[in-house]
């Protein structure tokens, strides 16, 4: 059977524990130090709380240290991996080969994101240095992504939902060079979500103060089984910073999906136990999102004149742009009328959308609050009254960016997550017997024995039993089946029975943990590596070497003269950028296309009067805080595009 992982990330222990309660297969956190959010980092004792209420339904729980270390960071890493493994971690998600030569412990080992796995060749070699699952680059297309599964052995773990980084994951500088935060340390300061301007060769402003580098969100629910068929076997959601409510709904959302895939295929099947029920109606859109795209997943879908994709950025705002509720028909004094099915609630947050069209440059938000909402006229009365009408107009699309009443929903208890057990009950005189099993085949029983033969029955007990007995709420379990097995019809105290339910339930749970542990798995990582990385590996700062023992292991794949990593401490990274030449950051959004300038697509996809100087010249300029980016653009590479550092003119 192929086993199908839903991964959730957390925070913190207690959203990871509702991850697992609204479905999560396994559930990805940050280790207490060098993660790559690290303001998300967890204590061992909480990762070891989050386990262990993992394991009860067979959920794993994966440990993201994926920053880049120095050789002093090393032996606490080391030490603190071993800690996590006894705490119960199942995996790490790292990016720094140099863990690659610590004594660790036999913890399965996941080449991150940020490794930067685009080509079936990079993957080969990740799985050659003993990576258990690798982590592909969230810009590949599923073609791309068939062709690396078809080449190597090892699980893949691909991104299908969440907030979108702009760079190629692991080779963007622009953070750490604009403010010193690197992106690879764990630090990244999201530069690219600031608003910035755009200059052409001539020094013309194309654009100014918009949030040109800004994605929208993930969203590749509908292609879920497309992914699975193409060789991935996790399908991952983003967001280790984001809270418990949206982390509930998505997964929810995600869970309920997958669960219709999984159950019309006899050979796939989910990694963890249990079924969900849920309080409310999942609802991506309800959560933080800046609008949704697929990311490339079915190739460049914008560049073919019959694809009607959205846009894979979002010019206007970094922020939240929720759902979509309708359009303005009339504006009154104090309030408005919209034309929407959705249902409103007053204290929804609201914004209207003043502009031509959504990717309009011409843009700008107007933000408010729901003070009253009246659904007979369909009328709503803005926090702000007159100060919020003056600027609406017929026609302005009205967005939910708040739902007061779904939140409030999932602040309370949302989901209840059970195993199917059958029950098996055997009476005799003085006998019994309470036999439970799960979907493995994994049984316990409890047994009660009466001094005394138990008083006759004046009645069938059957019902009875069954009632009494598959009451498992205050339990892991639901009953799937119950069997009766009993030679004659005897009287026994519901006392007697309620008890034997618990004490089965307990022994199933303490025998579901032993059945878990004999079948952990021990990796071994290779200690000689038979491929070369010559052609695989940069070997300029962008192979991320801050150690001794990353660059052994460069060295033993052939690259001896590897370039010190951009974070380098003494600076020697930094010092070999050379202006206008050096990429800082890869990236398949292309502004020259998104502008409607590009010269092998030039439908436009933006208005166009804020070009007063017709054709654009290029090379452009992006300028961000005080710094200057020269862009390229590498229109014969798949439309990945390289934006070079540039000095600020002094």
């Amino acid at each position: 059977m192929k086993q199908i992982e839903l991964l959730a990330p957390a925070r913190d222990a207690e959203v990871g524990i509702e991850a697992v309660n609204h479905g999560a297969d396994a559930v990805y956190i940050g280790a207490p130090l060098f993660s790559a959010r690290a303001a998300a980092g967890v204590s061992v004792p909480d990762i070891e709380r989050l386990a262990t209420y993992a394991h009860r339904y067979n959920a794993r729980t994966i440990v993201a240290l994926n920053t880049l270390l120095n050789d002093e960071e090393l032996p606490r890493a080391g030490q603190m991996i071993r800690q996590l493994w006894e705490a119960g971690a199942d995996a790490l998600i790292v990016q720094d080969l140099g863990l690659l030569r610590l004594d660790l412990p036999p913890i399965p080992l996941h080449a991150s994101t940020q490794m930067d796995t685009r080509t079936p060749e990079k993957a080969q070699l990740l799985e050659s240095l003993g990576f258990r699952r690798i982590v592909v680059a969230r810009e590949l297309s599923l073609g791309q992504i068939r062709e690396i599964s078809s080449r190597v052995q090892t699980e893949l773990e691909c991104f299908v939902h969440g907030a979108l980084c702009v760079s190629v994951s692991g080779q963007c500088y622009m953070s750490a060079w604009l403010n010193g935060r690197s992106a690879n340390r764990g630090t990244c300061a999201q530069s690219c979500r600031l608003p910035m301007d755009l200059y052409d060769a001539e020094g013309h402003p194309i654009v100014r103060q918009r949030h040109l580098l800004s994605l929208r969100d993930m969203n590749r629910s509908q292609y879920l089984k497309e992914l699975i068929e193409a060789g991935v076997t996790s399908l991952k959601i983003e967001g280790r910073l984001k809270d418990i409510t949206y982390v509930k709904n998505v997964t929810a959302y995600y869970r309920q999906l997958l669960d219709r895939i999984l159950a019309g295929q006899d050979d796939w099947e989910p990694v963890s136990d249990g079924s969900c029920t849920y309080t409310f109606e999942p609802n991506p859109a309800a959560s933080f999102n800046r609008g949704f795209t697929d990311y490339y997943l079915k190739g460049n879908k914008e560049t073919k004149s019959e694809a009607k994709a959205e846009p894979v950025w979002n010019f206007l705002t970094p922020k939240s742009m929720g759902e979509k509720l309708g359009r303005i028909v009339r504006v009154m004094r104090d309030s408005f009328e919209l034309e929407t099915k959705a249902g409103i609630h007053n204290g929804d947050g609201l914004m209207a959308l003043a502009g031509s069209e959504p990717n309009a440059l011409d843009n700008s938000l107007i933000g408010f609050r729901l003070n009253r909402w009246d659904p007979q006229r369909r009328q709503i009365f803005p926090l702000g009254g007159t100060q919020i009408t003056r600027q609406l107009r017929p026609g302005m699309e009205v967005w939910r960016n708040r739902d007061h009443a779904f939140d409030l929903l999932l602040s309370r208890r949302s989901a209840e997550r059970k195993i199917p057990v059958d029950l098996r009950f055997e009476v005799t005189d003085n006998e019994l017997r309470l036999t439970l099993t799960d979907p493995h085949g994994v049984e316990a029983h409890a047994s009660f024995c009466s001094e005394t033969p138990f008083e006759p029955a004046r009645h069938p007990q059957g019902d009875n039993y069954r009632r009494q007995l598959t009451k498992l709420g205050d339990s892991l379990f639901s009953a799937r089946s119950f069997s009766l097995q009993a030679e004659v019809e005897r009287f026994v105290p519901g006392s007697v029975l309620n008890s034997l339910r618990r004490q089965a339930a307990e022994n199933l749970e303490t025998a579901r943990e032993k059945h878990r542990s004999l079948k952990k798995e021990s990796p071994v990582l290779q200690s000689k590596l038979p491929v070369s990385a010559k052609d695989i590996l940069p070997t300029d700062f962008r192979a991320n070497v801050l150690n001794g023992k990353a660059r052994e292991v460069c060295e033993e794949l052939g690259i001896a003269d590897v370039a010190p990593a951009f974070e380098t401490d003494n600076g020697a990274g930094m010092n070999a950028v050379t202006a206008g030449q050096t990429p800082v950051m890869v990236t398949r959004h292309c502004l020259r296309y998104a502008l409607g300038e590009c010269p092998n697509f030039p439908k436009p996809n933006v208005s166009k009067s804020a070009f007063p100087h017709g054709i654009l010249a290029t090379p452009w300029t992006l300028k961000i805080e005080d710094k200057k980016f020269l862009l390229k653009f590498g229109c014969k590479n798949d439309c990945m595009s390289e934006i070079f550092i540039i000095f600020a003119p002094k």
